[in-house]
């Protein structure tokens, strides 16, 4: 079987969560409809499987996933991603603070903007912000790559110890630990090809213009 719609109208997370469960082993995709910004959406989710949010989702959308392809046609709350190891997280619209906390893998691409602490604590992966990101991005980050298309506010790359923040726009100011370096073209070829894989259109002048935040010591870098 393709395809199974699950109308969430008058469900609430746990029965939402549930019927996820019970469907995304007999489906290939599933599309929810009137989500009603519901928390924890599709949390701990391991099954490789699509699924279209139609709407908005709360907090710790597709927390902790392993596999699934997770698409979101407005916003999301705080923490999307959260914890994810494999898979890809789609947002359409804007997401709140910490997209994409303490990620091990996968893809989290938030077209609009983010709050504060984007990245927080990452591993590894793939975040990409569309437009501005908030105070902290890149805090205490451990691994990955980070790119924001749009401007970062106070202290971007807060205590950074692996890992890289690309950011187009401005920095308004660097945390501890963190400095800002130009991107090589081998920075900006990658860029390129995660970039066109999402939709983003931007000119060859502008991959140019990335920066790059990272360590700007070895201290923390030993364990």
């Amino acid at each position: 079987m393709q395809e199974y719609i699950i109308d969430a109208k008058n469900m609430n997370e746990k029965e939402l969560n549930r019927s996820i469960k019970e469907h995304a082993i007999k489906y290939k995709k599933l599309i929810i409809k009137n989500p009603q910004s519901n928390h924890n959406i599709a949390a701990g989710l391991t099954d490789e499987i699509e699924i279209e949010i139609d709407g908005s989702a709360g907090y710790f959308v597709g927390t902790m996933i392993d596999g699934p392809k997770i698409h979101i046609k407005r916003n999301a709350g705080w923490f999307a991603g959260d914890n994810m190891t494999d898979g890809e997280l789609i947002i359409e619209g804007t997401a709140g603070d910490g997209a994409g906390q303490g990620i091990y893998g996968g893809t989290v691409v938030v077209k609009g903007d983010t709050g504060s602490r984007t990245g927080e604590i990452m591993k590894g992966g793939t975040v990409i912000i569309g437009g501005n990101s908030g105070f902290m991005t890149g805090l205490l980050m451990m691994g990955g790559r980070l790119i924001i298309l749009g401007d970062v506010t106070d202290d971007a790359g807060e205590s950074i110890m692996r890992g890289t923040i690309y950011v187009l726009g401005e920095v308004k100011s660097l945390g501890k630990n963190a400095q800002i370096e130009q991107s090589t073209l081998e920075d900006q070829k990658e860029l390129k090809n995660i970039l066109k894989k999402y939709g983003f259109e931007i000119t060859d002048v502008d991959y140019t213009n990335f920066k790059k935040i990272t360590n700007k010591s070895n201290k923390n870098l030993m364990w």
